[in-house]
Parts: C-alpha cells; sequence; structure tokens
C-alpha cells in the first residue's frame, strides 16, 4: 500500500482524508504538477516547483510554500513508497471553507497532497518505438490554458473521445490551428524544422517543452514557435508531443491520415534519447 502526503502528514493511502468543503472539490480551485521519476531521481524538479508558483500567483493563492520543503515531501515518498521508475503527483488547493464564490480569508491553510505512481518502464515505453495516433478535436476549455488548474474535465472527454476512435489521444483546434494535446504539447516537422505553437494563455507553458526545445536549439536544430494548421500537420514529415510523463512521444497519425512514413522519424527519435540522457544526468 501507497503512503501519501496530506496537509503534514505521511499516511497509507486508505487513511487518507480531504473535507468535503475543500474548494479544489467544489471548485476545481487547486492547481497542480507532475514531476517524473527516474532511477529514483526528480527529472526537473525546479521546473516543476517554479510553474506551481506561478500558478499560484495567478489564481492569487497567498499559501507561501517552502520549496526546499517540497523537495524533501517529493524525496521522502520516493523513500517510503521505493519508488524507482514512475510519477509524483501534487495538488494545492485554496483549502476548505463554507461554500462561497468568493475567496475565503487569507489565511485559510491551503490543502496540499502528493502521491507516487510506479511505471516500470516508464522511459521504455513501446509507444516511442511504434507511435501514436491522435484525432482533432474543438478547443473548449476557459482561456487561462497557461495556469496548470484541475479543472481537466475537457482534456479528459477529449481523452475518451480519441479512445472512442480508437485513437490514443486528442490534439484541440481553435480557430484552424492545433493549440496542444490533452495533457501534451503538440509539434510537426517539416523540412527538418521544429513547429511548435510559441507560449501564450493559450496553452500550458511545459516544462518538458522548454527544456526539449533547449536541447533541440543546442544540437543545431531549427526551431519556429508559431501557431500550425491540422493541414500543416498533415503534411508534415514528423509530429509529436512533449509531457513530463511521456517525455518526448511520436506521432505516426492525424484524424486517420499518416503522417511521415508512418513511423517515428529520426528527428523525434534523436530528440528523445537527448532529452532521456540529458535529464538523467540532471535528475536529483
Amino acid at each position: 500500500m501507497r503512503t501519501v502526503y496530506v496537509n503534514g502528514d505521511y499516511l497509507p493511502e486508505d487513511e487518507a482524508r480531504i473535507s468535503v468543503f475543500d474548494r479544489g472539490f467544489l471548485f476545481a480551485d487547486g492547481v497542480y504538477e507532475v514531476t517524473s521519476v527516474l532511477d529514483g531521481k526528480l527529472v526537473d524538479f525546479p521546473g516543476h516547483a517554479a510553474r506551481l508558483q506561478r500558478s499560484m500567483d495567478e489564481l492569487a493563492m497567498e499559501a507561501e510554500i517552502d520549496m526546499d520543503d517540497l523537495l524533501e515531501i517529493h524525496r521522502e515518498l520516493i523513500r517510503r513508497n521505493d519508488l524507482t521508475e514512475g510519477l509524483i503527483y501534487l495538488q494545492v488547493t485554496r483549502g476548505a471553507a463554507d461554500r462561497d464564490f468568493l475567496y475565503p480569508a487569507s489565511e485559510t491553510p491551503p490543502t496540499i497532497v502528493l502521491f507516487t505512481q510506479s511505471k516500470p518502464g516508464l522511459a521504455e515505453s513501446p509507444m516511442a518505438k511504434t507511435g501514436m495516433k491522435i484525432v482533432t478535436i474543438p478547443d473548449r476549455r476557459w482561456g487561462r490554458r497557461d495556469i496548470k488548474t484541475v479543472q481537466l474535465l475537457y482534456p479528459s472527454m477529449g481523452k475518451m473521445e480519441a479512445k472512442r476512435a480508437g485513437a490514443d489521444d486528442a490534439w484541440m483546434v481553435e480557430d484552424g490551428h492545433v493549440t496542444e494535446g490533452t495533457s501534451n504539447n503538440a509539434y510537426i516537422v517539416k523540412d527538418g524544422v521544429i513547429v511548435t505553437r510559441h507560449l501564450g494563455e493559450e496553452i500550458l507553458h511545459g516544462i518538458t517543452r522548454k527544456a526539449v526545445l533547449a536541447f533541440a536549439r543546442e544540437a543545431q536544430m531549427k526551431v519556429e514557435e508559431r501557431p500550425f494548421t491540422v493541414e500543416e500537420a498533415l503534411a508534415a514529415d514528423e509530429a509529436f508531443v512533449t509531457s513530463a510523463s511521456s517525455f518526448v512521444m511520436p506521432v505516426v497519425e492525424i484524424d486517420g491520415q499518416t503522417i511521415g512514413a508512418g513511423t517515428p522519424g529520426a528527428t523525434v527519435a534523436r530528440l528523445r534519447e537527448i532529452y532521456l540522457d540529458e535529464m538523467r544526468k540532471a535528475a536529483i
């Protein structure tokens, strides 16, 4: 049985409890991060910690969280759960208060929850060799997608729609342009150029995205940060997604149409190799 963390306590998962008045439960008034664990170490924890603070700031969550303490909680969960390869989920909500649309008093303590998910073979996913199949759906989310909130109903609906269509995931489309995947950033490769949507309020500022683009530029690959259309994606040589849990994952089919040769391409394979090598070295 897993040990989880709830508001200062390490507990068996079946003993963990959250108030029915928690605003994360009532209003989706919370933010989260997912950090990968490889070889028992945290991948890009500083990036996730910085984005967590940014998300809290954007929602005017006044709770003070010491990031050194948060790092130690992550490490303690790794130790207690003997986690070698997998994920650590972290969620912070505005806390528990009687139901009211107005924020509760600033002294209301936040709710902080962390738990682990063991994923043996996370870095050796078979899908990295076969590639993903994608369907496109309209992007019907709220406008502040740059804040990593727990409002994940529409992405969940998108993943279910993809499953019903016999695909692995969905890319969301707004005004004819791809924004991002349901839980990942989206990319295409054309004539050796990597194209992905620029940062803004329309997409999540991916931690893996940031690292992958930096590694791509260091490897002398050309990168364009701009919107791209579904038509461009269908005509691409390669396509892929990035996220903390899938790293760099090739896409070989979109809306039933084969992308490029229909197999993972050299650019994506190289980026995945570089990313995993470099992040294993930097893991803490």
